[in-house]
C-alpha cells in the first residue's frame, strides 16, 4: 500500500492542479486584495502546467513554461502571490533573494543551490504528506508495541527456559512445564489486552517506561542555507554522518506513555515509507512542478559599468541563464533538470526596467505583469477583506487573554489613511507600514492585557489618532518609529 502511494505522488500532487484560472483566482482573492493582472498571469501559468501534463510526451519535450517578471514596489504582495499559489496547487516552492548570489570569484551563494534547495523542500513535502498518510497505520502499530513493552516492563512475561536450567526431566514434568506456559500465555494475552483497552482510553498517559531511542535519529533532516564557503551539499552530508554516528547508538530514556506514543508513532510512520521512492518521486515533482521565486532581480542590474559593488551584478545574471532556461544541475540525489520549473522573478526596477536585463535572461521571462501601489483604499480593504487580516490576528491573540478587540469602520479607515499619508511622504512600503502602525496603535492594549480581563477595547478613528496622529504629523519622527 504504502509503495502504491508513493508511486502515484508524482509530479502532479493532487486535484488541485484541476482548478481553473477562474477558481485560482478566487482563492487567492481571499488573501490577497487587488493586483487582479499578477494573479490571472500566476493562475494562466499554473493552468497551462496541468494542461502540459496531459500531453504526449514527444509533444511535452519541445514545450517549456512560460516564466513570469513581476514588477511593483516592496508590500504590494508579489511574494504572497507565488506562495499562496504554490501551496494552492501542492507545489515545491524556494524563495531567493537574487543579491544573495554572486558569480564565481565573489563572495556568496552558488546559483545552483537554487535547484538542490527546490529539490529538498521537495523532498521534505512529499515525506511529510506520506508521514500523515500513514499516521494511523503508525498510531495502531505503536500501541500495540507500546502495550507490549508495558507487559515486559511489568514483568509480567518470564522466560520460562527450564530445559536450559534444569536438565532432562520425565515425561510428567514435561507435561507440567508444558501446562505452566500455556497458563503464562494466557495470563499475558490477559494482560496485554487489559494495557490495550486502558492506552484506547489514555488512562496511563501519566505512567513512566523505559523506551529504547535507537531510530529516534532516523527523521529526515535539513540545514539551514548554506554559505560562501560551504555549499548546501556539504553541509547535509556533514550533518548526515553526524546523525549516523547516533543511528548505531542504543538509548534508553525513561519518557511518560503520552511520550511514548508520540515517539513510537514516529518511528513506524518511518519504517512504512521507503524514503528511497520518496526521493525519486520528489525530484519528479521538482521537475515538472517546482516553482522557484527569485526577488530582487532588478538589483543584479549593474548602474556603474566594471567598477563598485554591483560588478558581479551581470555574471549573476550569466549564472542563472542556464538554470532558467534549463540545464541539469547535480544533487545529493543526482541530476535535476530545470526544463519544465516555472520561475517567477521580482523586482521593484525603480532606477531601471527590464530592459536593462541582460537580453537573454530578458528572453527567458516572456510574460511581465505590473503591481500596482497601494493607495489609502487598498489598504483599508486590506484591512477588513483578507482571511488573514491583521485586524483579525490582533483579535484572536487578544481573545486568548479575554480581551475583545473591536475595529470600527471609522477607525480603520483612519489607520488606512494614516499608512498611506506616511508612505507618500517617506519610502513606500506597501501593505507592511500597516503593520508598524497596528502596533503602535495597540501597543497599550496589549501590554495592559492582564488588566482588561472581560472588557471589550473598542479601536475607532479618536483612538487611532490619539496613539499615532502626532507621529504622523512629525515628519522627522514618523520617519523613524513608523
Amino acid at each position: 500500500m504504502i509503495a502504491e502511494m508513493t508511486s502515484n505522488a508524482t509530479a502532479t500532487p493532487s486535484n488541485r492542479l484541476l482548478l481553473t484560472p477562474a477558481q485560482i483566482v478566487a482563492e487567492l482573492d481571499r488573501y490577497i486584495v487587488g493586483q487582479e493582472q499578477a494573479k490571472r498571469a500566476v493562475a494562466v501559468a499554473i493552468r497551462n502546467r496541468w494542461r502540459w501534463q496531459q500531453l504526449p510526451a514527444e509533444v511535452r519535450r519541445e514545450m517549456v513554461p512560460k516564466n513570469i517578471l513581476m514588477i511593483g514596489p516592496t508590500g504590494v504582495g508579489k511574494t504572497e502571490i507565488a506562495r499562496r499559489v504554490a501551496r494552492l496547487v501542492d507545489a515545491p516552492f524556494i524563495k531567493v533573494e537574487a543579491t544573495k548570489f554572486t558569480e564565481v570569484g565573489y563572495v556568496g551563494r552558488d546559483v545552483e543551490s537554487i535547484v538542490r534547495e527546490l529539490v529538498e523542500a521537495s523532498i521534505s513535502m512529499l515525506h511529510g504528506e506520506l508521514l500523515e498518510a500513514v499516521r494511523d497505520e503508525a498510531a495502531r502499530m505503536a500501541l500495540e508495541r507500546l502495550a507490549d513493552l508495558l507487559v515486559e516492563q511489568r514483568q509480567c512475561r518470564r522466560v520460562v527456559d527450564e530445559d536450559a536450567s534444569d536438565g532432562e526431566v520425565s515425561a510428567e514434568g514435561a507435561s507440567e512445564r508444558r501446562k505452566r506456559r500455556a497458563a503464562l500465555k494466557r495470563q499475558l494475552n490477559r494482560q496485554r489486552q487489559r494495557l490495550l483497552d486502558l492506552l484506547n482510553r489514555e488512562v496511563l498517559e501519566d505512567e513512566t517506561i523505559e523506551l529504547d531511542l535507537e531510530g529516534e535519529f532516523d527523521v529526515y533532516f535539513t540545514p539551514a542555507d548554506g554559505n560562501g564557503s560551504v555549499s548546501l551539499e556539504d553541509l547535509q552530508d556533514t550533518f548526515t554522518e553526524f546523525l549516523d554516528s547516533f543511528r548505531s547508538r542504543r538509548r534508553t530514556r525513561r519518557v511518560s506513555v503520552r511520550e511514548a506514543r508520540r515517539i513510537l508513532t514516529q518511528q513506524e510512520a518511518q519504517r512504512l515509507v521507503d524514503f528511497d521512492a520518496v526521493v525519486e518521486a520528489a525530484i519528479k515533482r521538482a521537475e515538472e512542478s517546482g516553482i522557484v521565486f527569485i526577488d530582487e532581480i532588478d538589483k543584479l542590474i549593474s548602474r556603474d559599468g566594471d567598477y563598485g559593488p554591483d560588478v558581479s551584478g551581470e555574471g549573476v545574471q550569466r549564472d542563472l541563464l542556464p538554470i532558467v532556461e534549463g540545464s541539469a544541475v547535480m544533487t545529493r540525489y543526482g541530476p535535476v533538470r530545470t526544463d519544465h520549473m516555472l520561475f517567477i522573478a521580482a523586482g521593484a526596477f525603480h532606477d531601471g526596467s527590464p530592459s536593462d536585463l541582460i537580453p537573454e535572461l530578458q528572453g527567458r521571462f516572456p510574460i511581465r505583469v505590473e503591481l500596482q501601489r497601494l493607495g489609502e483604499e487598498d489598504l483599508y480593504r486590506i484591512l477588513t477583506i483578507p482571511e488573514n487580516a491583521l485586524t483579525r490576528q490582533y483579535a484572536d491573540l487578544l481573545r486568548v487573554e479575554g480581551v475583545e478587540l473591536v475595529f470600527t469602520e471609522p477607525g480603520l479607515r483612519e489607520i488606512a489613511r494614516l499608512a498611506a499619508e506616511v508612505n507618500a511622504r517617506s519610502e513606500d512600503i506597501g501593505a507592511r507600514r500597516l503593520a508598524t502602525i497596528m502596533e503602535r496603535v495597540l501597543e497599550d492594549v496589549s501590554f495592559n492585557a492582564g488588566e482588561l480581563v472581560g472588557q471589550t477595547v473598542q479601536i475607532d478613528a479618536d483612538y487611532v489618532r490619539s496613539r499615532v496622529g502626532d507621529i504622523v504629523a512629525d515628519e522627522d519622527l514618523s520617519k523613524f518609529i513608523l
